[in-house]
């Protein structure tokens, strides 16, 4: 009994020494460098979003914020060192929205737990895709394409940046809400991918407005619909899907920050507070419009909830489409 009494007692000092030590922790974030992954090759959105933060964060802090591009195994490799990281604040995700879809695409090949091994940190910012067609395509609404694409099944063929990919899950959407079946070219990234469309090797395609928007601005292609519920502001004259008829679609092509699961909430509490900072800077607010992205902020629970419901939304498209990734 004595030895029981013992051990319980240096159990208790054990535990009460690490409840002492996390505030600690949490109070001096950060005294030494933190790093940003990206599970992308520089360039894009995702790499202008992280190296921003890198900037200000820095500012902020007077530290090193370091980004680091890891990409590959369609972001597997940067996602899976990130899940693997210290939960410590220092090693932190930049997050867009095919990290909602990788579960349902590997199904029981995933290295990581989606919604287990990440804590959501803050939605720094949200754009549209826009659908897409040749200027000289006989295509000149979406219900031109509709009508077509119903009536030849597969014969419309249409690109994405590749199997998984936001403009790849937003098609699979529209063709299940459409009750259509068109043809999938994936391409290695945004620019080939429209250098297709205008050179005819594919009918149409669903990208991000910004990498669009000059062709469509220069007469080289069209806007058929976006995808969001309200029309992107840089293109105030497109339609939406929903507002042409095909109710409730959405997609919103979401970026964010998480970081490992069970890093301290103070360190999360001040990486949200400085994000949001940089979030509302003016500079920042007008870099990011100019890219056809708008800031969003709030808080890591807000965060949260909106990956969760995207895991749920995205695995029951890709489930219904019988898509997998190897």
């Amino acid at each position: 009994m004595l030895k029981f009494i013992r051990a319980l007692a240096l159990v208790c000092a054990a535990l009460g020494g690490l409840s002492f030590m996390v505030p600690a922790v949490a109070a001096g974030y950060p005294d030494k460098q933190v790093h940003i992954i990206v599970s992308y090759p520089p360039g894009g959105f995702n790499d202008t979003l992280a190296r921003t933060a890198s900037q200000y964060l820095g500012a902020y802090w007077k530290q090193s914020v370091v980004v680091e591009n890891k990409p590959g195994g369609n972001t597997l490799i940067g996602n899976s060192f990130v899940a693997r990281a210290d939960p410590d604040g220092y090693t932190l995700l930049e997050t867009p929205l095919p990290f909602a879809a990788l579960p349902a695409l590997y199904a029981q090949k995933m290295p990581y737990d989606s919604r287990k091994d990440f804590i959501p940190i803050i939605w720094a910012g949200s754009t549209q895709n826009v659908l897409a067609v040749r200027a000289d395509s006989p295509f000149k609404t979406m219900q031109d394409l509709l009508d077509y694409a119903r009536k030849n099944p597969g014969k419309v063929n249409y690109g994405s940046t590749g199997s998984g990919s936001s403009n790849h899950l937003s098609m699979e959407l529209f063709m299940s809400m459409t009750g259509t079946r068109m043809t999938h070219v994936p391409y290695k990234g945004s620019a080939p991918a429209v250098v297709g469309l205008m050179g005819g090797e594919i009918d149409t395609l669903f990208d991000n407005a910004p990498n669009l928007v000059s062709q469509i601005r220069a007469g080289k292609l069209r806007a058929l619909a976006s995808t969001g519920l309200k029309r992107t502001p840089l293109l105030p004259d497109v339609p939406t899907v929903d507002e042409l008829g095909v109710k409730g679609f959405e997609v919103n092509v979401w970026f964010g920050f998480q970081a490992p699961a069970h890093t301290p909430p103070d360190v999360l509490k001040k990486i949200n507070a400085d994000l949001g900072r940089m979030l509302k800077e003016p500079a920042v607010i007008k870099l990011f419009e100019a890219q056809g992205v708008q800031t969003v902020g709030g808080t890591p629970e807000e965060f949260k909830r909106l990956v969760d419901s995207e895991i749920t939304k995205w695995g029951d498209v890709v489930v219904k489409a019988g898509v997998t990734l190897q």
